[in-house]
């Protein structure tokens, strides 16, 4: 989704929503982090966004400046680095006086099949989407804790449920997180915080770009809607989590994916000619 596109969007939230409500979204340069960014902004919320091209946070930035009026906080951040998200964390609380969501979206992988995964490969995509993500939880669950204040986690990470072939990495890492979540939801409950995951499906983004054509060709086949979402699906899921209506959710996965789950398999490298009848998803 452009710019363009984007701001021509209609949503279902009343536009004070989320006033008064401070937000923080990871991997906010593009997606479904900008798209998320951009919703929580036109609904009233102090946005912050982090990621690693500090370019294409001011993009977002710049975007929410000319079509909401609102100033966001941008930070470049490395959320492998434990001490990063702790300066960032700091600095949300500072400039916005507290932090109602943490949003973890940012995270990576790449098509590939599993045994010829590099040690370096492997170690990039864990590290990111499990370790850098569990490094923001903490710090945000910490900062709660010592302030006495109550918090919320929204993880993005994926539908994990009948593996993820060509993606055993990230299969790997988002399986770690949303069993992680479903664990501190409720050693953190006593403390106010509440910890959910929103698991997309086949979402058209940016990140399509690094998909071969005959995967990209077959990508909506795999649910049975045979159709694909788009950023503004997710954003509007992460609005209601963030919203005074999810007040009782708590260690919950919600599943965005037309029903993938009960259909097909995405090869996001192309399906292998074994796998290739007639009749396969």
């Amino acid at each position: 989704m452009d710019d363009e596109t984007l701001v021509q969007q209609t949503s279902i939230f009343r536009d004070d929503l989320l006033a008064g409500h401070t937000i923080l979204i990871t991997g906010a340069g593009s997606g479904m982090g900008k798209a998320s960014a951009y919703l929580a902004a036109r609904l009233g919320a102090n946005v912050a966004i982090c990621g690693r091209d500090m370019e294409k946070l001011e993009g977002t930035a710049a975007l929410i400046r000319e079509s909401t009026g609102s100033e966001i906080l941008c930070q470049s951040t490395n959320i492998r680095d434990p001490d990063a998200v702790e300066a960032l964390i700091a600095n949300v609380h500072d400039h916005f006086g507290g932090l109602d969501t943490l949003v973890n979206n940012a995270g990576g992988q790449f098509p590939q099949d599993a045994i010829d995964f590099s040690r370096k490969g492997w170690m990039a995509v864990i590290d990111t989407n499990l370790n850098g993500t569990w490094w923001m939880m903490q710090e945000a669950a910490k900062r709660w804790q010592a302030d006495g204040k109550p918090g919320h986690v929204i993880n993005i990470v994926a539908n994990v449920e009948r593996g993820m072939p060509q993606a055993a990495h990230t299969c790997a890492a988002r399986a770690g997180v949303i069993y992680l979540s479903k664990t501190v939801a409720t050693e953190w409950a006593p403390l106010n915080i509440r910890v959910n995951c929103i698991g997309p499906g086949v979402i058209e983004t940016e990140g399509f770009r690094m998909y071969p054509e005959e995967a990209l060709a077959r990508f909506h086949k795999a649910n049975p809607m045979k159709m694909r979402g788009n950023a503004w699906d997710v954003a509007e899921a992460i609005a209601y989590l963030a919203s005074p209506a999810a007040r009782f959710i708590n260690g919950d996965l919600m599943i965005i994916d037309g029903g993938q789950a009960q259909w097909g398999v995405i090869w996001p490298a192309g399906m292998p000619d074994y796998f290739s009848e007639d009749g396969a998803a």
